[in-house]
């Protein structure tokens, strides 16, 4: 199918804002430019994929600090040029000091929401998981890297040093937690200088955050899972009445997972297993739409935003009876991503009519997160989605430090007896989809972004868009989404006023709004060879690609004769 033959079909057009990049020798997609160059950097120094993805990690957790940092957790999804898949769970767990009624919910909380009375699980030490991002990512780097870890580190070191531009986009974040930040002098100090938000254009300096990380160069990550990082983090839990301990920094451990699988029209999709339910529950929906020719229905038609909310709806009831760490909890992979128990729940939907939906099986998040997408020459490719979970984590500083903590108690449900109910050593249930998608056994793209609850509808309709309707890959990216988990079905502005109309005429409480879910970073593979990176207009992603090559070989430089 051509762009042509979409855009004749669409119920909604539109304008890509950013342009894509090609590249031969090697592509890294975050969501900032100077992250995009500290692994530009790394692949141009002849590092591998996975040197360049750390690198920008780290760099992201200078530069775009309300979104992901050492003492957050996340997902990396490494296939390697020999074509095996890796998954390292670097996911946070709940303290050893917490239980399943350590919160009350809020009775007057939204529907849908685990806010609990006193936002014990939201903002402050009690709302803080036990990190895994430090140790993920050092474990990356060491398994599957090439270069030492102050190597990698070096260029966030430097920016963090002297300092950066803060763009629009971060200084908007700073805003919508500004009333939380207030309270903690460290933070405030940096990002509400004179009480208010940071302008944009403005030099930031986070030197002792320069200096954490400085240490962490030397030293490496035992500095925080038991040296003395890790003492001056508990003590200061201990002081502030904080559950972690160093007993969860000491016992911290992540977990090397084998990648799940489904296909859906030629297309091998690959991504991490539980407790990560987006490749999961990607998979299932995609096993649903499969037997509905989706290309023809149109993009963004209402018959087609119909059945997307219908499938959402769906997996959204499966995953909150049956999915959460499974270590703790049974989670019924395999039925959730049968043909067959698709066949069952396509079934039941009705192609005219908005309904609600139960849960088909039975067990025995926070919009703000970041991701990169990498690859380089050799066939390396990492897709990785990181975060401290809300906006500024628990919107405060450990003291002395520059870290900024995760927030991801507030992942859990509050309510005792759910598969996601808090546990001592329990990992969070995220919704991470970092995914690689196959065909032919080899990469055909690469793709992730932030968003909480939003991030795997965003990537199945992403996909969606490149094999359904044959976008490129800028439009698949930029493309306007939709969500809903059961409530209201959340729609892009750019959707036209006649398809909401038409929803709305189906049974659907639709709310319009400005965008659903964060930036996608995706990488495109060619069959000669070459990448395509692309980063959408919902953050400030950046494609960086390297091209070019070093000289053939046996050229020698010879002087002008005469001279």
């Amino acid at each position: 199918m051509t762009t042509n033959d979409w855009r004749a079909r669409a119920g909604a057009t539109f304008v890509c804002e950013k342009n894509p990049v090609h590249g031969a020798r090697g592509m890294v997609v975050t969501n900032h430019p100077l992250a995009s160059a500290a692994g530009a950097e790394m692949l141009a120094a002849g590092g591998n994929a996975i040197d360049a993805a750390i690198a920008a990690f780290f760099m992201l957790s200078v530069v775009e600090p309300m979104m992901v940092g050492i003492l957050g957790g996340g997902l990396a999804h490494i296939r390697l040029a020999d074509g095996t898949h890796t998954v390292i769970d670097g996911q946070s767990t709940a303290p050893l000091a917490t239980g399943p009624t350590i919160y009350t919910r809020d009775p007057k909380a939204p529907a849908g929401t685990m806010e609990t009375i006193g936002r014990k699980n939201a903002i402050g030490p009690t709302s803080v998981a036990a990190p895994g991002n430090l140790a993920g990512w050092c474990e990356a780097l060491a398994r599957f890297g090439t270069f030492p870890l102050a190597d990698v580190m070096e260029p966030a070191i430097r920016h963090a040093s002297r300092g950066f531009r803060v763009t629009q986009y971060l200084c908007e974040c700073v805003a919508d937690s500004a009333a939380d930040m207030v309270h903690d002098a460290e933070i405030a100090a940096l990002y509400l200088p004179g009480g208010a938000p940071i302008a944009p254009g403005a030099r930031l300096v986070t030197g002792a955050y320069a200096d954490t990380l400085r240490s962490i160069a030397e030293e490496g990550p035992g500095l925080l899972y038991g040296g003395a990082l890790g003492r001056i983090y508990a003590a200061h839990m201990a002081q502030s009445g904080g559950y972690l301990a160093m007993a969860d920094l000491t016992g911290y451990r992540t977990v090397t997972r084998e990648a799940l699988r489904g296909t859906y029209r030629g297309f091998e999709i690959v991504g991490p297993p539980p407790p990560s339910s987006g490749p999961l529950h990607i998979i299932q929906m995609l096993n649903i739409l499969e037997d509905f020719d989706v290309g023809a229905l149109g993009f963004a038609t209402a018959p087609t935003l119909h059945l997307l909310a219908e499938v959402l709806k769906i997996a959204f009831a499966d995953r909150a009876a049956a999915v959460g760490d499974p270590e703790f909890v049974h989670v019924p992979v395999a039925k959730l991503v049968s043909k067959s128990y698709a066949a069952e729940r396509r079934a039941r939907i009705d192609r005219g009519r908005a309904q609600s939906w139960s849960a088909g099986v039975a067990a025995d998040e926070s919009a703000h997160t970041t991701h990169l997408t990498v690859a380089d020459a050799m066939g390396n490719v990492v897709a990785s989605t990181q975060t401290i979970n809300s906006l500024f984590g628990a919107r405060y500083i450990v003291p002395g430090t520059g870290m900024i903590p995760n927030n991801y108690m507030f992942v859990f449900d509050p309510r005792p007896g759910r598969a996601s109910s808090v546990q001592p050593g329990k990992r969070v249930t995220s919704s991470m989809a970092p995914v690689i998608v196959l065909r032919d056994g080899k990469p055909a793209y690469a793709l992730g972004l932030p968003g909480g609850l939003r991030i795997f509808p965003s990537v199945m309709q992403a996909l969606s868009n490149l094999i359904d309707h044959g976008m490129k890959l800028q439009e698949a990216v930029e493309a306007p989404r939709v969500w809903t988990q059961g409530y209201a079905l959340e729609v892009e502005a750019s959707v036209p006023g006649n398809v909401v109309q038409a929803l709305r005429d189906m049974g659907h409480e639709v709310a319009t709004v400005g965008n659903v879910a964060g930036g996608m970073c995706a990488i495109q593979f060619h069959d000669d060879g070459g990448m395509t990176g692309a980063a959408c207009w919902r953050a400030d992603g950046t494609p960086i690609g390297l091209g070019g090559g070093y000289a053939r070989k046996g050229v020698r430089f010879r002087p002008e004769a005469g001279r």
